[in-house]
């Protein structure tokens, strides 16, 4: 029989027992089912909550209940085998794609759940990517093994062929579908058999039907290990085998350098898999002293910290969640030691705040602390103006850590009180709102005179203006979404020379600039600057103000004002006055100059598109294309297994409002989709002629 390795909470725990990841995965593939488990192994919880039934740990805010998905990142913490693991559950919906990556910004390992039927989804590779991004060791547990139509091979092969990954299966599942009822651990080369209704599994030999299977993939693992690691190879050409011991090391160091993934399987909902996997967390994942020194600027140098206690503090907010008790920060404390009562120094801002008390975070529930350390994710209460991406250290070892990238927003609404003595609350609510989500833009539109909030998606501003309802109290009136345009340049300008002079009494401003501007490399936004001068004929302080400049004029385009993105500027020449110049100067002569190239070069009008995934009955594939097409989409694939289709498509994102009703009704409500932003993509003219006309 299985003894249960549930172990006590500690109040501190060196950093090397102390393991924080987050799960990862599409919507629906299992996290929070996963994570409740989780917490109920290890004995945090004493009774085990359902998605279906809103009684989970982590989905505990009403709008995540209502809907069944997990909408806000949510931390837990718990112990395991003398060792605490943090843990985040974050979000599968493409609209809250930004959830997941202020979390994956102060995490050490993840663990990748995939549907043993699906495989591989359109947000499992989004946040795979976003993963990778930010080097977060991985493993995967393939969920769901219980359902019909599962297939751990198939969700393998989807792993190495769509994500590019080296899978590394470390167990074979025993029965199929309903009669799913435990592992063969390839390492130890045994059987792991949950029974019906019982907490716990038991161990046994590997059944008779799967000696022979579970010894070729055990051969088939040592061989994918050995190519890869020198140590295990050295030891397979000695004996033709690897040990235990040797196996399990290869697989923890294949992990830590990124060239393997564990594959894990089970089924979360029927609670089996879930102990072998937290051992493969605290197996193969990292602690905080496997990772790299954090690393900072400090008066413009580049500092490192180590995660040692002793270090001078150093940790990076992550989220800001406002409570009935007060405001929370969450940190991810990188170096030395935090009491309860110290000042800390906000590094952006320069202003010290008293930390008032200390919280371990159970979603919505705390445990205070007297101190949080180096490797340790914590809330505190008393830090006022502290936001998503603020580094607070010690306020005699400043360091600026850099903070999590915020995505640009892609679906505007207008959005305005009811009632008229509202007006004053909802600019309150809605500053509240965008502390708590970065993602979030509030902005007031100069041409109507409307407030308009911006997000990652239509589901992101309904939750949003659901908050704005239910939470706050404020009963808005909201217009139709609108999609976020863009311009970017299609044909350049080179050695458009522009000269800044004014002279009104006093000092006068001289700037003069020559400059080339470019498309950036096909599919590639954003912009970049460079300098081509020489010489020292613009020193380098004015070159960084006419970059400065230069983003200021990105702003608005020459279409129809909105932001420009995809061009390279490059400053070619430029002069100065030994009286006149300043970085004033020639800021303002970096934005006037690049919008007089603007509008002299090719511009063209920008649309978010969105990769579709659309399931459907076979018998229902036709009225899907048909209905695609008329939205402008280009279809990259379809795919049929067990009497369901799968098509892809790539739809702009303006098309999109409105289709998950219209999915319903062409499907009989038996068609679902999922979407993943694919980028941006040039309007057709016909489109662009329709929206100038408005």
């Amino acid at each position: 029989m299985r003894t249960n390795r549930r172990s006590a909470a500690t109040t501190a725990s060196p950093a090397s027992t102390v393991r924080n990841l987050g799960i990862l995965a599409h919507v629906d593939a299992g996290k929070t089912t996963i994570t409740e488990r989780i917490l109920f192994a290890t004995g945090a919880i004493h009774k085990r909550g359902e998605v279906h039934e809103g009684t989970t740990v982590t989905d505990y805010d009403a709008q995540e209940r209502d809907r069944g998905i997990t909408i806000f990142a949510a931390a837990v913490s718990c112990t395991w085998d003398g060792h605490r693991v943090n843990l985040i559950d974050t979000p599968g919906h493409v609209d809250f794609s930004d959830e997941v990556e202020r979390s994956l910004r102060v995490l050490d390992g993840a663990v990748a759940v995939f549907d043993a039927v699906a495989g591989v989804e359109p947000q499992s590779e989004s946040v795979w990517r976003q993963a990778d991004r930010h080097g977060v060791p991985r493993i995967a547990f393939v969920n769901k093994l219980d359902r019909a139509g599962a297939d751990l091979d198939t969700a393998v092969t989807s792993i190495r062929e769509r994500l590019g990954a080296v899978p590394l299966v470390v167990q074979l599942p025993i029965g199929s579908e309903d009669a799913f009822t435990g592992v063969v651990d390839l390492l130890a080369m045994r059987a792991l058999i949950w029974h019906a209704g019982a907490d716990t599994y038991e161990t046994g030999p590997v059944p008779e039907p799967l000696r022979e299977e579970a010894g070729r993939r055990r051969r088939l693992l040592e061989e994918t290990v050995a190519e890869l690691d020198a140590d295990a190879l050295e030891e397979f050409c000695a004996t033709s085998a690897l040990t235990e011991r040797t196996l399990a090391r290869g697989l923890r160091e294949l992990t830590l350098r990124g060239d393997g993934v564990v594959v894990l399987c089970g089924s979360a909902y029927r609670n089996r898999g879930v102990e072998p996997l937290l051992d493969a967390v605290l197996a193969y994942l990292p602690s905080p002293v496997d990772m790299p020194p954090v690393r900072g600027t400090a008066d413009g140098a580049e500092v490192e910290r180590a995660p040692d206690p002793a270090e001078p503090f150093a940790a990076l907010a992550f989220k800001v969640t406002a409570t009935q008790t007060g405001r929370l920060t969450h940190l991810r404390v990188y170096a030395g030691t935090l009491r309860k009562g110290e000042s800390v120094l906000d590094a952006g801002t320069g202003r010290t705040e008293r930390v008032g008390r200390i919280l371990r975070v159970q979603a919505d529930r705390h445990e205070e602390r007297e101190e949080a350390v180096a490797g340790d994710i914590v809330a505190v209460v008393g830090v006022k103006a502290a936001r998503a991406g603020t580094t607070l250290c010690a306020p005699g070892a400043p360091l600026v850590l850099e903070p999590p990238t915020v995505a640009d927003p892609v679906v505007s609404v207008a959005v305005e009180a009811r009632r008229g003595t509202d007006t004053g609350r909802l600019a309150s609510a809605l500053a509240r709102l965008a502390e708590e989500d970065p993602s979030l833009v509030v902005r007031s539109d100069a041409e109507t005179g409307q407030t308009v909030l911006s997000g990652l998606g239509e589901l992101h501003l309904e939750v949003a203006v659901e908050k704005l309802r239910g939470g706050h109290g404020v009963e808005v009136v909201v217009g139709r979404p609108q999609v976020s345009y863009r311009e970017t340049v299609v044909r350049g300008v080179a050695g458009l020379v522009y000269r800044h002079v004014k002279q009104d009494g006093g000092a006068g401003q001289f700037a003069h600039v020559v400059i080339d501007v470019e498309p950036l490399e096909e599919g590639m936004t954003g912009f970049e600057f460079r300098s081509a001068v020489v010489g020292g004929r613009v020193p380098q302080e004015y070159v960084r103000a006419v970059e400065a400049g230069c983003r200021d004029a990105l702003a608005e385009g020459p279409l129809r004002g909105f932001p420009v993105t995809g061009l390279r500027v490059t400053l070619a020449d430029g002069a100065t006055h030994s009286k006149d110049s300043s970085e004033l100067a020639f800021r303002a002569a970096g934005r006037f100059a690049l919008r007089e190239a603007l509008r002299v070069s090719t511009v063209e009008l920008l649309e978010p598109v969105a990769e579709v995934a659309v399931t459907v009955p076979e018998d229902g594939v036709g009225a899907v294309l048909g209905d695609l097409a008329a939205r402008r989409g280009r279809v990259s694939g379809s795919t049929s297994r067990s009497g369901t289709a799968v098509v892809t498509a790539a739809v702009p994102l303006a098309e999109l409002f409105g289709y998950a009703s219209r999915l319903r009704g062409r499907t009989q409500g038996r068609g679902t989709f999922t979407t993943r932003q694919a980028g941006l993509a040039p309007v057709p003219p016909s489109v662009a002629e329709t929206l100038a006309a408005r």
